[in-house]
């Protein structure tokens, strides 16, 4: 007997059901999501800017003597000037975020090695979603629960791309060494008091899979379940990531890691990013749809350094969740609380995203169908 047809070819068939652990935290945010879009808070590192810190304040009294400079190295902050990363989360959370990502996007062993510093990754991590935790706790009402979500950056190496033109088998970075720096980072989120992971501006897929590989690993170590959201980057107008992937194909080759949400950061503005969203929300119909872009297009003379106000962001979108692509909305670099305002007052009048297969809902809640 031949094997039955689906009555839609095209469409993507949905995993099988699978037994996994319920979450240990943020267990009701999937059912927060089918009720409503999400809002994740904007930028860090545009709000960072406007402080206008200076060296002494890198370095506070603990790093004086540290022979390199470190301004630029904002995951240092939460060390030396928590007051500034506190009030920055405070600030997202009175917009309306209901996600807040921590000041971690760099604290990995891999990215600290650049101030010679990767000692610290660790503290850095677990004080980032300390902060982060307990600015949150402030804000969460029964009707609105406030959840950390633990920044996991792709570092500034990749896996996949020789470093030297003349070299295309060179490598400044291997698997192993990802995984490593990723599981200490990810165990010292998850002690901090992280509730969701969020594998984030990924450029390179490979790099991603090794913080998959390493999350997975502390869930078998520890007996935690987190819910994961995976971010990817799309590069320029040909519609890849960086080391060569389709969205359609970089969600297929993450497929694997059950996220409670896939979906595109950074690099683009929302008007660009549009067609890339379109397609990763018709292929990816066992999972929600998150989308954080940039405010537009970099422009030096905006205080933020990008061209967007928050009404321009807002309304773009509010677009997006007008057709029915998103459930999760946030911004990227140039975005501050008042696009994260207008982002959380436009999307609010709008259904979430439905998943192509309701069967699925055990699989996003960590239970079997």
């Amino acid at each position: 007997m031949s094997s039955p047809v689906s009555p839609d070819s095209s469409a993507p068939a949905a995993l099988p059901p699978v037994a996994r652990r319920p979450y240990t935290r943020a267990a009701d945010l999937p059912e927060i999501m089918r009720q409503r879009i999400v809002v994740l808070d904007g930028a860090m590192g545009t709000m960072i800017q406007q402080y206008k810190l200076g060296e002494a304040d890198y370095r506070g009294s603990r790093f004086t003597e540290h022979h390199k400079d470190l301004k630029g190295n904002n995951e240092l902050l939460q060390l030396t000037r928590p007051d500034v990363i506190r009030e920055i989360h405070e600030g997202y959370l009175k917009a309306g975020a209901d996600l807040i990502e921590t000041n971690t996007f760099g604290a990995t062993t891999v990215a600290q090695e650049d101030y010679d510093l990767p000692e610290l990754a660790y503290e850095m991590n677990v004080e980032g979603a300390r902060l982060a935790k307990e600015v949150a706790l402030k804000y969460s009402t029964p009707d609105k629960p406030r959840y950390v979500a633990g920044a996991i950056g792709p570092t500034p190496k990749t896996a996949s791309i020789s470093p030297d033109v003349n070299d295309p088998g060179a490598r400044n970075v291997d698997f192993d060494a990802l995984q490593q720096a990723y599981y200490e980072q990810a165990k010292a989120l998850l002690d901090g008091g992280s509730d969701v992971f969020l594998i984030e501006t990924i450029f390179d897929t490979l790099n991603a899979k090794a913080a998959i590989f390493a999350v997975d690993q502390l869930f078998e170590d520890t007996g935690e379940r987190l819910p994961i959201i995976i971010s990817g980057t799309v590069t320029d107008a040909s519609g890849r990531i960086l080391s060569g992937q389709t969205v359609s194909a970089f969600w297929h080759s993450v497929r694997h890691a059950h996220p409670i949400a896939i979906g595109l950061n950074c690099a683009l503005g929302a008007a660009l990013m549009r067609p890339y969203i379109e397609e990763l929300a018709k292929v990816a119909g066992d999972t929600y749809i998150s989308c954080y872009p940039n405010a537009g297009l970099p422009n030096p003379m905006s205080d933020t350094g990008f061209d967007e106000t928050p009404p321009v962001t807002g309304a773009l979108v509010e677009d997006f969740a007008k057709a029915g692509f998103l459930n999760i909305a946030g911004g990227c670099c140039g975005t501050t609380p008042a696009h994260i305002a207008e982002i959380a007052k436009r999307v609010s009048a709008y259904k979430p995203r439905c998943l192509h297969d309701e069967g699925v809902r055990g699989f996003l809640s960590g239970l079997a169908a």
